[in-house]
């Protein structure tokens, strides 16, 4: 089976497993990458309220309107500038910001859709 995958060159018997290996980790690395990059422009609204906003997600800069982000294949998150952090579940769209306040801090909730 190796000899399909690694054409015969008269290779020593160890150089084609070493060529297959170093092979997959290369595509194994740029996979994941390939996927992660570019712009994401997103269309939150909060179900209850009906309050409606845009966000842009720069997966290669790894900021999201302009701010710091943490950016995994499963979560997209940041804060903003009144100490909010956003948290974006990618596989469903759901936003969810948790904010401080002198009374104990809130939660409110989003659903996000690609523009």
């Amino acid at each position: 089976m190796l000899n399909s995958f690694v054409p015969d060159r008269n290779w020593p018997a160890a150089v084609k497993p070493a060529a297959l290996a170093l092979a997959l980790i290369t595509l194994t690395a740029t996979a994941g990458s390939a996927a992660a990059t570019g712009m994401l422009r997103l269309r939150c609204t909060n179900p209850v309220g009906g309050a409606t906003w845009s966000i842009a997600v720069d997966l290669d800069r790894r900021l999201v309107d302009a701010r710091p982000a943490e950016i995994s294949d499963g979560w997209i998150s940041w804060r903003d500038g009144h100490g909010g952090t956003y948290e974006l579940e990618r596989a469903t769209g759901k936003l969810q910001l948790r904010a401080a306040s002198t009374t104990g801090g809130y939660f409110l909730h989003y659903s996000c859709q690609p523009e």
